[in-house]
């Protein structure tokens, strides 16, 4: 995991640093914070990433179940917002502070934003993974009608890097 020990360093390292940049808040959906469905049982399940998860800012989480905010070590605080993307989108705003919130999945949420025309820049990491099943992120998206054109290739050790904006 970036920031973590461990791992590898290079290309695809370098271009995983970058995406850190600037940001100022997170907006992810309540499968990306973790498995855990439906109501929330209690509030155990903290994250996939330990007591110190790599963002460093306000991340709002999108749920349909309320919960408290979740502070945890490095100024990682989750809020979990339960009146849509809409709001989502607008509290990240406003907690980034003139810095850049980063959308960080999972796939409905992107593509709720790319619909919606809030993604102004993306990074697709193409790496050859066989997945199995799962959501289809550009499905009935047509993402050069939406304005949408790639600017930017990076060719890493172990994925392609392609990244796209709004024109």
């Amino acid at each position: 995991m970036h920031g973590q020990s461990g791992g590898s360093t290079g290309i695809d390292n370098d271009v995983a640093a970058e995406g850190f940049e600037n940001i100022g808040a997170w907006v992810m959906g309540r499968n990306m914070f973790g498995p855990v469905r439906g109501a929330w049982k209690d509030d155990s399940w903290k994250g996939w990433w330990g007591d110190n998860p790599p963002f460093h800012t306000p991340v709002f989480v999108l749920t349909h179940h309320a919960r408290a905010p979740l502070e945890m070590e490095g100024g990682n605080t989750f809020y979990f917002v339960t009146d849509g993307l809409e709001s989502a989108l607008k509290k990240a705003k406003e907690a980034a502070k003139g810095k850049d919130v980063r959308v960080g999945g999972g796939v409905s949420v992107l593509r709720k934003c790319l619909a919606a025309g809030e993604i102004d820049e993306m990074h697709l990491a193409v790496a050859p993974v066989l997945l199995g099943e799962g959501e289809h992120l550009f499905s009935g998206i047509n993402l050069a009608q939406l304005g949408y054109a790639p600017f930017r290739t990076v060719r890493g050790e172990n994925a392609t890097h392609i990244f796209i904006k709004k024109g």
